[in-house]
């Protein structure tokens, strides 16, 4: 299932330190060779301050306890650079070690820049060492400590440029700390800014919303509103532009979102258009399944495909979450997302048929004839549809009054020809004769 892995066109779109836990998913799925993903990991550490994690992979990777001379001495550059910023930011950061001192601060930004420069002697120059030392603590994993830094850093900048900077730098050491409550705060506060912000180009901030929307997959398929929240982002116009622009990939997991959405049904057409007018530059099980379902009316490919779509989910970094109870794992997701496909399939299927034989859909929905018959009954009642159930000839019979899709397509097409055949006819009356 790697040709399904979004992996590569992801990583692209996040800071490095969030294609970590994507590397450590793909590791356990067991998706790609064990030494693949170890050097993958030691070629984004390459460029981080984790070097002493660095150094462990490579024995690992190697099967040897001697690490390379250039890792010796990177870690001694980071330990010397490290002690330089500590020393710089020493003033501001024992400021803010001090409740007392923290409380004379106010909501009043220029005040509280004047007080520290009055009465401690802070000035630009250190708040701007908060900010290095803030960020240097996240290249070396401690995304706490940078969490902390970067909020009260933000609390004294006056470049909103820098302070943008900041805020994705807090939001990243959230998502890794699984802060989602935290990170949803900062992640909306964030989307205020990329939205109101006088972008010198509208090409960057179009990339920023791309960031964006890739970062809130982490928070989104983790927080309990999250799937509410992908939709709701998502399918704002200019976010869906950035999708069809430059992140079709995206339409995966806000098709998964709609289809785990009960009280989100609504927006399947909206989906389906989206996933029509992008099927020639992606596709992939779970946007193929919607289209052999509700484009082709191809139920033999959606049953296809909705084995793939299982495949997929358990082995993506955002929709194979396991869930451990006891000697029990499993994908909470998954299980949603079969039973909620399973009911588009049989809702489509009541729509097009009249006479359905329970014993065949049993068969395709892998029940015994008793529990598919129970299942019929309830979804039948649940969707609201004109039917009944036929015991004793084993069927479900769909009432007249249920309008035939077959039959509205055909008669589509007839006005569909009637009105093209009626269009050419005033184009060739309109021409002059002699450009006939």
């Amino acid at each position: 299932m790697a040709e399904h892995d979004l992996t590569s066109r992801i990583a692209p779109h996040l800071d490095r330190h969030l294609v970590f836990p994507l590397l450590e998913f793909l590791q356990e799925r067991q998706l790609y060779a064990d030494e693949e993903i170890l050097k993958a990991k030691i070629d984004l550490l390459s460029k981080t301050n984790m070097v002493d994690y660095a150094m462990d992979i490579h024995k690992s990777l190697y099967h040897t306890e001697e690490v390379p001379q250039e890792m010796m001495d990177r870690r001694a550059e980071v330990v010397g650079r490290l002690k330089s910023l500590e020393e710089s930011a020493a003033p501001l950061i024992s400021f803010l070690q001090n409740a007392a001192n923290v409380q004379e601060s106010r909501p009043d930004k220029l005040y509280n820049l004047q007080m520290l420069n009055d009465r401690f002697q802070i000035g630009q120059e250190q708040i701007e060492a908060l900010y290095q030392y803030a960020k240097f603590q996240f290249e070396c994993g401690n995304y706490s400590g940078a969490a902390d830094y970067l909020y009260h850093y933000r609390d004294l900048c006056t470049n909103s440029d820098r302070s943008l900077s900041a805020l994705w730098g807090k939001l990243a050491a959230e998502i890794l700390m699984q802060n989602w409550a935290i990170a949803l705060e900062e992640l909306n506060r964030l989307k205020e800014i990329i939205d109101s912000k006088n972008f010198a180009s509208p090409l960057y901030q179009l990339q920023n919303r791309i960031w964006l929307m890739h970062w809130s997959l982490f928070i989104f398929f983790n927080h309990e509103n999250g799937r509410n929240g992908i939709i709701d982002l998502f399918f704002q116009d200019r976010y869906l532009n950035a999708i069809q622009t430059n992140a079709n990939h995206l339409l995966r997991y806000v098709a998964t979102a709609v289809i785990v959405s009960k009280r989100r049904w609504n927006m399947i057409k909206e989906l389906i258009k989206v996933i029509q007018q992008e099927n020639h530059v992606f596709k992939d099980p779970i946007t193929e399944f919607l289209e052999c379902l509700y484009i082709n009316y191809d139920f033999e490919g959606a049953q296809q495909k909705l084995q793939e779509c299982e495949h997929v989910i358990l082995n993506d970094p955002f929709l194979g979450k396991r869930v451990e109870d006891a000697n029990f794992s499993t994908v909470p997701l998954k299980d949603e997302f079969l039973e909620n496909a399973r009911l588009f399939i049989f809702e489509t299927y009541c729509r097009i048929h009249q006479c359905i034989d329970i014993g065949m859909l049993a068969e395709k929905l892998n029940m015994n004839y008793d529990e598919a018959e129970n299942w019929i009954m309830n979804l039948v009642q649940n969707a609201k549809l004109e039917a009944k159930i036929d015991s004793v000839s084993g069927t479900v019979i769909m009432e007249t009054s249920n309008v035939n899709v077959y039959e509205q397509l055909i008669e589509t097409m007839k006005n569909l020809n009637t009105r093209t055949y009626l269009l050419a006819k005033s184009l060739v009356d309109q021409t002059p004769q002699s450009a006939r």
